[in-house]
Parts: structure tokens; C-alpha cells; sequence
């Protein structure tokens, strides 16, 4: 599956030719560079490997700076491998933009905005104890009955409660492209994509 690493800049919206007006999301897609082909004879199966972004040498790790120079690029701030492209691919080669064309769908890929810790309701959409009389004192987010006592005498696993909410990673699928813009190196995406501004996305076509 072929693709590219971007990043996402935010939410607007546009009008389509039927004059709807369609949420969707900013994304830069690339430009990436190769960094290293991967095949059956050297690894055991067939990849691409992109880098995107500029990153300070000083703040690199020594294997990656020697892993960058063999592809003789800049050290990079995310690195991602693809199964397959179309055509062959060097070392050092460009892949940008002009892989997508306007009106395809494609999957993103993001991680979710972290909510920290977070309670039933929030997190589950629990309704809560509910009513402030009969003795609820300060119980109206509370998550209710944990389970009987004599008989299983313990919490099931998987029981909906309170814990960390969020920074999860997120495949959407089916998001169409609806305007690519070249020379920015830019998509717009149909739709919500995960992750906050500035956050990182694989686009798979």
C-alpha cells in the first residue's frame, strides 16, 4: 500500500461543484524522501521506507544520522515504511503530492488528542447516579454497582470504568481527497483526520 507522511494544519471547509458545503482537514503530505528499499532478498519482504520533516543533527540519534547519510539525506523527523509503489525507487528519490489524484479515497492514519485520566461519564458516556435526593451526595458522575459480592466476589475484566482517555492511534478510512494542491504540497481531506495541529498522519492510498 503506498503512501505519504504529513502533517495535519487544521479544519476548514469548501463548497463542492453540487454547491455542498463539505467539512474537511489541511493536510501537508510530504514531500518524503527514500531511505531505504526493502526487498526479499535483504529483509524478507517488500518496503518502502519514507522520511519527512527537517531535524537538527544534535538532536539525532547517532544510528539515524548514519542510516540518513547512507541515503544521503538530512536527518528527518518521522520515519514510516509503506508495503508497495509503483515503479522503481532509489535511494535519495522524492515522493510527494502527485501520488494522490482529486475525487480518490484514501485511509489516515493519526493519533488521538490525549484526555488524560477521565471519568465514566466522559469517557463511556455514562448518564451517572442521577438526582440529588434519596441520599446521593455528591455522586452524580459516580459509575454505579461494581457486580455482586458473594458470587464473583471480584471485578470482570474489561468492565467500562474511569482510566486514560485519548492518544490512541486511529486508522480512518474512506476519506476523499478533494483539492491537491502541488505547490504547498497540500490535500484536503474530506472529513475529520485523528490527532491534533502539527500532529503527525500517514496518508494510504
Amino acid at each position: 500500500m503506498a503512501g505519504l507522511i504529513g502533517k495535519k494544519l487544521g479544519m476548514t471547509s469548501v463548497f463542492t461543484e453540487d454547491r455542498r458545503l463539505v467539512a474537511c482537514t489541511l493536510v501537508e503530505a510530504g514531500p518524503c524522501v527514500v531511505t531505504q528499499v526493502k526487498t526479499q532478498a535483504t529483509d524478507g519482504y517488500d518496503a518502502i521506507q519514507l522520511a519527512y520533516g527537517d531535524k537538527k543533527e544534535k538532536n539525532t540519534p547517532a544510528p539515524l544520522i548514519g542510516h540518513f547519510k547512507k541515503a544521503g539525506v538530512t536527518p528527518k523527523q518521522k520515519v514510516a515504511e509503506f508495503d508497495s509503489f509503483e515503479g522503481n525507487l532509489s535511494l535519495g528519490a522524492e515522493v510527494n503530492v502527485s501520488l494522490f489524484t482529486e475525487g480518490e479515497f484514501v485511509d489516515v492514519i493519526g493519533t488521538t488528542k490525549g484526555k488524560g485520566f477521565q471519568g465514566v461519564v466522559k469517557r463511556h458516556g455514562f448518564a451517572g447516579v442521577g438526582g440529588q435526593t434519596h441520599g446521593q451526595h455528591n455522586r452524580l458522575r459516580a459509575p454505579g454497582s461494581m457486580g455482586a459480592s458473594s458470587y464473583p466476589s471480584r471485578v470482570f475484566k474489561g468492565k467500562r470504568l474511569g482510566g486514560r482517555t485519548g492518544n490512541d492511534r486511529v486508522k480512518i478510512t474512506n476519506l476523499q481527497i478533494l483539492k491537491v494542491i502541488p505547490e504547498k504540497n497540500l490535500l484536503i481531506i474530506s472529513g475529520a483526520v485523528p490527532g491534533a495541529k502539527g500532529s503527525f498522519v500517514f496518508i494510504e492510498k
